[in-house]
């Protein structure tokens, strides 16, 4: 179940929903769009995205050591919460 995001990694993945909406994306992608230069704190927020369920992740099908990334709707998350929250 998607958690909610503390403020600033919200603040990213609206930067990110604003351009990609639900389209795959790559990590290179993330870094312009986020306009981050250090890789670490791209991967940060990446993970922490994921972890709190807002962000999927699949294997790169050309090469397995990349990650494709896509995030999930804000419409989504929200019926999750709201569904999760009346159990």
């Amino acid at each position: 179940m998607p958690e909610p995001l503390p403020k600033w990694l919200f603040l990213r993945y609206a930067k990110l929903w604003k351009e990609k909406k639900n389209q795959n994306f790559d990590f290179d992608e993330a870094r312009r769009l986020l306009k981050e230069k250090d890789d670490k704190t791209v991967s940060v927020i990446l993970s922490d995205l994921r972890k709190h369920g807002w962000l999927e992740t699949f294997l790169n099908p050309e090469d397995a050591r990349k990650r494709t990334y896509r995030l999930k709707s804000p419409h989504d998350i929200v019926e999750e919460i709201a569904r999760e929250s009346h159990r």
